[in-house]
């Protein structure tokens, strides 16, 4: 598996936000932390609810409600080969 740089480049190509493991309550929940996040710098942040292939797991999804990790670019690109990086670390 490839390394994911912690990118805005890369976040903007990232399609964590569709899928649908990533329910709406979490997005509500975690927007104020990514919004700071962004502020922070992208590259200097710890944990983002978001392009989990380049950050570990989601601390807000709990269950698995479908992958569309096959279908992001960045699969292609870093070649990842693992699903479901928001609810495994390092893609286990």
């Amino acid at each position: 598996m490839g390394k994911v740089p912690k990118t805005i480049k890369n976040m903007r190509k990232c399609i964590c936000k569709r899928c649908p493991s990533y329910t709406f309550a979490c997005k509500i929940k975690t927007m104020p932390a990514n919004v700071m996040n962004l502020i922070k710098g992208v590259d200097k942040t710890e944990h983002h609810e978001g392009i989990y292939c380049a950050y570990e797991k989601s601390h807000c999804i709990d269950e698995e409600k479908g992958c569309i990790c096959g279908t992001c670019v960045l699969t292609t690109e870093y070649s990842l080969d693992k699903k479901y990086y928001c609810t495994a670390t390092d893609g286990k």
